[in-house]
């Protein structure tokens, strides 16, 4: 696919074009394309990986226009509905501000953030190791609120972030949960980012990546020979 025309930083999840704006041969040059299951796409930056010759496309929510946040927490929430979600969690950072929506469209009146920052009131047996594809080299630690617990507990659990790529953030947040009694029903994001998720969740447990659901998915990309990118083929 070429670019119709040169896309600034600043632009990008902006705004949702409609079904069939961007056509082309299945190859990228500066953005990819995610399309929604109602047609709608969204223009995506291309970020390198340390190889040079793969790429993912990237989503930073808490940048996205508010029209597109909406349209991705809506769907999100649709695809959840049907399990009769309590409460949503919400992971840090960038998951926050998606969680949050989803549980507004749900019709709640809060969600509950776990969080980066250790509060003087927190327990440490209540915090695992958190790792993140966009800071590796960051030392992080994954909490909860010790005050939050009665409203997790024994209920029907929905566990958010915005992206999901290797699957590490998502079985941290997993073992934290684990250690306090408290099994997700479904795991929500707005882009499943490849495949290198499946493996890691299938070893947390079989379930969850039958549990896991995103509004869409964006594959890992590789440099073709004409210097573009594309799909792996099947």
């Amino acid at each position: 696919m070429t670019d119709v025309t040169d896309t600034a930083p600043h632009e990008f999840w902006q705004e949702l074009h409609p079904p069939g704006t961007f056509t082309g041969d299945g190859e990228f040059d500066s953005f990819y394309v995610a399309t929604l299951e109602d047609g709608r796409q969204l223009r995506l930056p291309i970020r390198v990986l340390a190889d040079g010759n793969h790429a993912l496309a990237s989503l930073i929510v808490n940048q996205a226009g508010f029209a597109v946040l909406d349209a991705l927490a809506e769907s999100l929430a649709e695809k959840i509905r049907p399990l009769r979600i309590d409460v949503v969690a919400g992971l840090p950072t960038l998951g926050l501000t998606l969680a949050a929506a989803v549980a507004q469209k749900l019709g709640h009146n809060r969600y509950v953030p776990l969080g980066t920052s250790r509060k003087f009131w927190y327990r440490d047996e209540l915090s695992v190791a958190l790792s993140s594809i966009t800071t590796p080299t960051q030392e992080k630690r994954l909490y909860i609120d010790p005050r939050m617990l009665p409203l997790l507990s024994e209920r029907r659990v929905a566990l958010i972030d915005d992206v999901i790529s290797s699957g590490a953030s998502i079985v941290a947040a997993l073992d934290l949960l684990k250690a306090c009694d408290i099994e997700p029903v479904v795991i929500g994001a707005a882009m499943l980012q490849s495949e290198r998720w499946r493996e890691r969740l299938m070893a947390a447990g079989p379930q969850w990546a039958a549990r896991t659901v995103g509004v869409f998915a964006t594959p890992l990309l590789e440099r073709n020979a004409a210097g573009r990118w594309q799909a792996p083929a099947a």
